[in-house]
């Protein structure tokens, strides 16, 4: 019992690593947590690739200021000079910023008794950020007893994240402008193959890189007018309860 508390703390620890590292803030404080993190990670790692990349974070990381770590994030991210790695489950499914995988996302979040902070977060539920942080909630409270919410963070894991994360990681690796994020990758690597062994959940097959269908005789409207129909057509497919 004590051991699998212990390993369900460890698990909430790595997802709010990562939760910190995809949730941008300007606030210094947060910036400050990725060091206690870190440090708190660092003598007890999962394999000597991540624990080597965890210390090379640490070198990497100015100590003072969060400005080269948000410009990173930016360039990798959000900047349209170089090639926008997308961050949301539903894009990698098919190839839409908002589709099945955020409706699968918010009713297994209904289920729960946590809610997304609006003030503090602005991307979709199946944003990789929203992903990591609930699950690190998640398992916390299944290290405190809260058995009933094993089976969420199996589903969520399962069914939203272990789809898409390899190819997620992989095009953060090989992105021109990472360097702090490439050394992460290394990290969730490891991370993510120990959840694989830990839940029983094997590792996708590769499938073709979903591509955006305009399948639809909506004319010329918006991309976020777009966005919306698609969403609602989403919903109507999952059939959610009011």
């Amino acid at each position: 019992m004590q051991d699998t508390q212990s390993i369900n703390k460890a698990r909430a620890i790595y997802y709010n690593l990562f939760a910190n590292f995809f949730i941008p803030s300007s606030d210094i404080k947060n910036y400050f947590e990725l060091f206690r993190l870190l440090n708190l990670l660092k003598d007890s790692s999962l394999d000597e690739a991540s624990e080597e990349s965890i210390k090379n974070i640490l070198n990497l990381l100015d100590k003072d200021s969060n400005q080269s770590l948000i410009q990173e994030y930016d360039d990798i991210f959000h900047n349209p000079v170089y090639e926008k790695v997308r961050q949301t489950a539903s894009f990698y499914d098919e190839g839409v910023e908002s589709g099945k995988k955020r409706v699968e996302m918010i009713q297994f979040v209904a289920k729960t008794k946590l809610r997304r902070d609006e003030k503090r977060y602005f991307e979709y539920e199946d944003s990789v950020g929203f992903i990591f942080s609930i699950m690190s909630e998640l398992s916390n409270l299944v290290a405190l007893g809260e058995k009933q919410y094993e089976n969420t963070v199996h589903c969520i894991f399962e069914q939203i994240l272990n789809p898409f994360v390899d190819e997620f990681a992989k095009s953060i690796y090989e992105h021109k402008k990472a360097n702090i994020y490439k050394e992460l990758m290394v990290v969730l690597h490891s991370f993510i193959e120990f959840e694989r062994l830990y839940l029983e959940v094997t590792k996708p097959l590769k499938k073709e890189k979903a591509k955006k269908q305009v399948t639809d005789n909506w004319g010329d409207i918006t991309p976020e007018e777009r966005e919306r129909r698609e969403r609602n057509r989403a919903l109507k497919a999952l059939g959610p309860k009011n």
